[in-house]
């Protein structure tokens, strides 16, 4: 089993950055490059929480989002081709004086076969900084995002 933390700072408010992390609609990749169209899926969809597949190249899950804390997006993994066990990610955001906001990730990774086990080792390894780059991506994408947004 593999856990990796990433540590960010963003112009984006929690709010923000909770509503583009629930937001699963058409073009999520845009955000999240590990997410594509192509694997999306909403089974439910309620106010605080909602059950969704997604994926991209080939590896997908589904998760169980849970948004009921203002300050935290918790994402379990509750099934998946190569992900089982303690899997999920976790987003917790803390308010900065300066107005900014730390994003604090906790990603868990416990292969349920054979390639996941593999995987996961190279995801706590070489893969750490792949996560991390994705993680910049979806940062500066969602300001951008509220940037280009009316207030």
């Amino acid at each position: 089993m593999s856990t990796i933390h990433f540590k960010e700072t963003t112009s984006s408010t929690p709010e923000q950055f909770v509503a583009a992390l629930t937001d699963f609609g058409p073009g999520r990749s845009q955000l999240f490059g590990n997410s594509t169209d192509q694997y999306l899926r909403v089974h439910r969809q309620g106010r605080r929480d909602a059950d969704v597949t997604e994926g991209s190249h080939g590896i997908w899950e589904r998760l169980h989002y849970d948004w009921s804390n203002p300050d935290r997006v918790v994402m379990t993994t509750t099934d998946s081709n190569l992900w089982g066990g303690h899997s999920g990610h976790t987003y917790t955001f803390t308010r900065r004086p300066d107005g900014k906001t730390d994003v604090d990730v906790v990603v868990v990774r416990e292969g349920k076969n054979l390639t996941g086990r593999v995987l996961g080792v190279v995801v706590g390894t070489v893969g750490k900084r792949v996560l991390k780059q994705a993680l910049d991506k979806t940062v500066k994408a969602i300001e951008s995002r509220d940037d280009a947004s009316p207030r």
